[in-house]
């Protein structure tokens, strides 16, 4: 994971918290993610039982410690987008901070992709993390789209779509061992999305009363009878 970095010339230590995952995430490699206690992982850190719970609830919260930061980051991104921003792009940028946040360690990524494979309670904390990202996304849709005809419905399509085409080109990736180019992917999944819900294809405004045209047609009237009368509603509208 992060490594000591060189500062003025001396080498300045990891926060406790990355030497405590980095600690975990050895040992579950090593014996197995079961098999690895709480206490394994301070003894290999160096440090207390107490230090763990200070920052990791559990053994799952230190095979993922990004995602919060990740979640905190993506919030204020969101936070901060102007109104008059097309909100379908919005959150497809939002999308790629947590791409750029695999793609910073890909070994580490990789590894994790496939021990989580491998540990069915790994995976669904996975997933249930999953569900905060894309919390994150609908509330801001929500948001953006409040008043809008079918708004909240379309912030939660809209919001679910963007994450399952982050995750399905993010995952080929893990999948391929961190081979080639996973931003390039992540931006081609997420041009779908844009494509299909972004510009002008956006919640439509709430339709007005006045705006309705209600049209009544006798029974067997002709077809050609029926559309010309609802030419002329129209127009005269």
């Amino acid at each position: 994971m992060s490594e000591a970095r060189e500062v003025n010339g001396s080498q300045k230590k990891a926060p406790m918290r990355e030497v405590l995952a980095e600690a975990a995430f050895q040992l579950y490699l090593e014996r197995g993610f079961e098999r690895t206690t709480v206490d394994d992982i301070v003894a290999r850190a160096g440090v207390g039982r107490r230090s763990f719970f200070r920052y990791f609830p559990s053994k799952e919260d230190a095979v993922f410690p990004d995602h919060e930061s990740c979640l905190a980051d993506m919030t204020a991104f969101l936070d901060t987008a102007s109104d008059e921003r097309d909100a379908v792009e919005a959150v497809c940028d939002a999308a790629r901070l947590v791409l750029r946040m695999y793609a910073a360690n890909p070994e580490f990524s990789v590894q994790r992709y496939r021990l989580t494979r491998e540990v069915p309670g790994l995976r669904t904390y996975e997933l249930s993390v999953v569900r905060r990202y894309e919390r994150t996304l609908a509330g801001y849709l929500r948001q953006r789209w409040s008043g809008a005809t079918d708004g909240a419905l379309r912030a939660e399509v809209v919001a679910a779509s963007v994450v399952a085409a982050h995750n399905n080109a993010l995952r080929a990736w893990l999948r391929s061992g961190g081979d080639g180019d996973a931003e390039a992917a992540v931006d081609h999944a997420l041009g779908l999305v844009r494509q299909v819900w972004g510009g002008a294809a956006q919640a439509p405004p709430a339709v007005a009363p006045d705006d309705v045209v209600v049209m009544v047609a006798p029974k067997g009237a002709p077809m050609w009878r029926v559309i010309q009368q609802v030419e002329t509603a129209l127009r005269d509208d």
